[in-house]
């Protein structure tokens, strides 16, 4: 079979969406974001190690308009396409389908992602998409997908189509036990080095050590997060640390990998047995300083142990949810973190050398203005402390994915400012909640904490190398495209 798995070329005045492996969504003005969508690299990657012939293609990375990219797609001419869709761009989506559908009715289609998860049956009574697959394992089920099509094999858990104009499926999706099992992700075939962000040091490579956030094991789950709600089914699983080593010796060793990012949503750090199994693997392959690690992490989980197997293993930084300097919006969100274990884990890990990422969301209907300020001053302050080159942070507004818990929270109370059913509203740019305050504002606010004197003098006298100022022009370059992304708020704020 021949499957073409695809991101459709498209932007919005002048800005391009960040579609590919990201929990949120926007259009951005910054070329510095370019994030490998690694789930569907595995998907391909799959495919092809199971005999398809695989074409893929990122049309909005690759920055192709869209007479290119159709070329190559018509060119290729698959049986089936995949495209990964997300709430905001669903409808460009379903009218892409329905023009390939209109030139080639045999085509088979298929839309899978977070969004079409939760609403499989939307997609097929608005488009003429073949199949909706629901789940995260998109390597898995597009895989057994493809059997049932070419060879009549069982169809996939998690599936929904239509028969004689009636929805039918194949079961509730059961997440893939066996993450060990998949084939290392043909980098190649996905063009691994058109990808990267402007806080990693070049060339970069990203990986996922499992799928689910580690804070699952302990608690609740954050009422924001579709990935987990819709995609991981609230469950977290690790790969073995052997076959994640294996993994990482392959980039450094065939593709000169510098800096690798464990793009999991709590990494494997929270787990302290596997982190200690990780270290060893690492020591036994001889990886240890030939390779920079960077990863996702709850904030709550670094303590000193893991701190010091994170220095000692070669990380630099870590990637951390603050999302509000407030415990009552923590506690409402049911993140099972309170401001003080975050200010805690956070400082811990600075004083063991550590760099570090903070992502806050600004905009919650419930905040004041007192609320939002002790956010950004919170913020601050983690950025501040022990600041050095590669420390940095992002804002956003809230946006309340359809059928997280935080969406059903907003219509509940009827905190909407936007038809619900809009979705191309739901980006990151514009409120899109109730609230007090002016987030756009807030935001830009917040990004310019990088403008402070002290983190301006800090990063520049911790500059040790080449490298350090490759990543520090890359810093400025995506800062500036970020801030003109919330360019038009509609007030001043001072602090």
């Amino acid at each position: 079979m021949r499957v073409a798995i695809v991101y459709p070329p498209f932007e919005y005045k002048g800005k391009y969406p960040l579609l590919s492996q990201n929990r949120i969504f926007t259009f951005t003005s910054s070329e510095g974001i370019k994030i490998y969508p690694l789930v569907i690299a595995s998907a391909a990657t799959t495919l092809k190690a199971d005999g398809n012939e695989v074409l893929y293609k990122d049309g909005i990375n690759e920055r192709l308009s869209p007479e290119e990219f159709n070329k190559e797609l018509f060119d290729f001419k698959p049986d089936m396409v995949v495209i990964e869709t997300k709430a905001p761009v669903l409808r460009r989506h379903w009218k892409f389908i329905d023009e390939l559908k209109t030139k080639n009715p045999e085509l088979k289609t298929v839309l899978i992602g977070d969004h079409v998860s939760f609403f499989p049956e939307e997609s097929l009574k608005n488009s003429k998409v073949d199949y909706v697959s629901t789940g995260g394992d998109f390597d898995f089920s597009l895989r057994n997908l493809a059997r049932h099509l070419e060879k009549g094999e069982p169809m996939p858990k998690g599936v929904y189509w239509r028969e004689n104009d009636e929805i039918k499926n194949s079961g509730e999706f059961e997440p893939y036990e066996d993450l060990d099992s998949l084939p290392f992700i043909d980098r190649d075939l996905t063009k691994w080095d058109m990808y990267g962000e402007a806080y990693l040091y070049r060339p970069c490579a990203y990986i996922l050590s499992g799928r689910g956030c580690g804070g699952v094991k302990r608690a609740g789950v954050c009422k924001f997060c579709i990935w987990q709600y819709a995609l991981w089914n609230c469950k977290a699983r690790l790969r073995s640390a052997k076959n994640v080593v294996q993994e990482i010796k392959i980039l450094v060793e065939k593709y000169g990998v510098k800096e690798i990012f464990d793009d999991n949503e709590a990494g494997g750090i929270w787990n302290k047995e596997w982190m200690r199994e990780f270290y060893e693997e690492m020591k036994k392959e001889e990886l240890i300083g030939k390779v920079i690690l960077s990863s996702n992490a709850r904030a709550d989980c670094l303590d000193d142990e893991i701190c010091d197997l994170l220095r000692k293993t070669g990380f630099r930084m870590l990637k951390v949810g603050l999302e509000s300097g407030n415990n009552e919006t923590l506690k409402r969100l049911v993140k099972d973190e309170t401001v003080e274990e975050i200010q805690r884990g956070v400082k811990l890990a600075k004083d063991y050398g550590l760099q570090i990422m903070i992502t806050v969301m600004v905009g919650y209907p419930w905040e004041t203005e007192e609320d939002v300020k002790r956010s950004h001053d919170v913020a601050r302050d983690l950025v501040l402390y022990k600041a050095r080159c590669g420390d940095s942070l992002e804002a956003n507004v809230v946006i309340p994915y359809p059928g997280t818990p935080l969406h059903r929270d907003c219509l509940k109370n009827n905190w909407f400012i936007i038809d619900p059913n809009d979705y191309e509203k739901y980006g990151l740019s514009k409120p899109v909640l109730k609230s007090s305050v002016d987030p756009v504002a807030w935001c830009k606010k917040i990004w310019t904490i990088h403008h402070h004197p002290r983190f301006l003098l800090k990063s520049f006298v911790t500059l040790r190398s080449s490298h350090d100022v490759k990543l520090a022009f890359r810093g400025v370059k995506s800062l500036m495209g970020h801030e003109k992304d919330y360019d038009k708020s509609k007030q001043k704020v001072e602090v």
